[in-house]
């Protein structure tokens, strides 16, 4: 009976012993799960909640009764349609299933749904699902691709910023040789000398804007372009100036109907725009007089500035090439076949788009679109 006594002795002190790791055990698990502030969910192969841990009650409405409930009915705050499938996934034997999803409130976690492995037999009795916030992960992921992208159509129109420059500087200096190669063939007392010095004299003062204007060709992402309220009269009226011997050759009429009369846009940009179109509108006019008109609205969330004429127009598959880099319809015409193109990416870039409605022999219309949020 001692013998037996002392045996009993032993084994109630090893019991005393492993029920004290026992515990220390529970409470390292209850610390951990205290400590676990974006929480987890322990669910068996019927699909009912075992366990929580308290982090999860922020994300799903969860209370110790519904420990014993199917997942399936319980409320949550995430938009998480596949929880049910995933599970079903990982009991079916599949490694573990790596989502992003999004809270109500807007933030964002990587779920991580994995199997439930009892060390005593080594088989999968349920699933733990594993709930991390990446919320700065997501922003600095986004500022990133933002940014990547910004650099990467920098980098495009750096690559077009000499093609650019000729193409809206292409007239003041066709101006500026052909009087100079005329005054060459003169002599110093011809009375036309005045004339010609008037034209050098308007020419280099086109040149030393369009020079001003197009160095911010490049900036036409929003974070790099530089926004004003721009009155479109003032651009208008500023384009019809530079265009004038243009305008007075060819006897092009412009007229405006302006119900929006200010936009939120890079000044130098959008006249860039304005003027290559406007000047467009003349250089491929009909037999008939040249005659433009500007008009801006407001519509369906947008403000559309319409650049409308009656010259040549053009047919659908030509329109569908306009935009293209070094795209020309008419080869005897003066151009780089550039000033479109970059019109596309700067208007794109800032969250609008451009249409073209054209009809051979009846004219074109080019619709600026821009967001209403750009607007005041």
């Amino acid at each position: 009976m001692q013998s037996i006594n002392e045996e009993l002795n032993t084994i109630n002190a090893d019991y005393q012993l492993k029920n004290k790791e026992l515990l220390e055990l529970n409470d390292d698990l209850n610390n951990y799960f205290r400590s676990n502030i974006n929480g987890q969910l322990f669910v068996d192969t019927n699909l009912n909640l075992k366990k929580f841990s308290p982090g999860m009650v922020k994300h799903i409405n969860l209370l110790e009764g519904d420990i014993g409930r199917p997942i399936s009915n319980i409320s949550t705050n995430f938009r998480f349609e596949t929880i049910t499938k995933d599970i079903r996934h990982i009991l079916d034997g599949n490694v573990a299933v790596t989502k992003e999803i999004q809270s109500n409130e807007g933030k964002w976690y990587q779920v991580m749904t994995m199997p439930y492995i009892r060390q005593i037999d080594n088989q999968v009795h349920g699933a733990v699902i594993t709930f991390n916030e990446i919320s700065d992960l997501k922003e600095t992921q986004h500022q990133l691709n933002k940014n990547n992208e910004s650099l990467r159509r920098i980098n495009e129109d750096l690559d077009n910023f000499v093609h650019a420059a000729s193409h809206d500087l292409l007239a003041p200096l066709v101006n500026i040789e052909g009087s100079i190669q005329a005054l060459n063939q003169m002599n110093i007392g011809n009375p036309e000398l005045n004339q010609f010095m008037d034209i050098i004299d308007l020419s280099i003062k086109k040149f030393r804007l369009l020079v001003s204007d197009i160095a911010t060709v490049t900036k036409i992402e929003n974070n790099a372009m530089v926004t004003e309220i721009v009155d479109l009269d003032e651009i208008i009226d500023n384009i019809e100036w530079s265009l004038e011997e243009k305008i007075k050759i060819s006897g092009a009429v412009i007229k405006k109907n302006l119900e929006i009369k200010q936009i939120r846009f890079s000044k130098k940009n959008l006249r860039s725009i304005m003027y290559n179109l406007i000047s467009n509108s003349i250089k491929y006019k009909s037999e008939r007089q040249p005659a433009i008109t500007i008009s801006s609205v407001q519509q369906e969330g947008y403000i559309v500035v319409t650049i409308q004429d009656n010259g040549v127009g053009m047919t659908q598959v030509e329109a569908g090439k306009i935009f293209d880099k070094y795209s020309r319809l008419q080869v005897n015409v003066e151009g780089q076949g550039t000033g479109l193109y970059l019109a596309k990416k700067i208007v794109d870039a800032a969250g609008g788009f451009i249409r073209v409605d054209s009809t051979p022999g009846t004219g074109s219309s080019f619709m600026l679109y821009f967001p209403i949020t750009d607007i005041l």
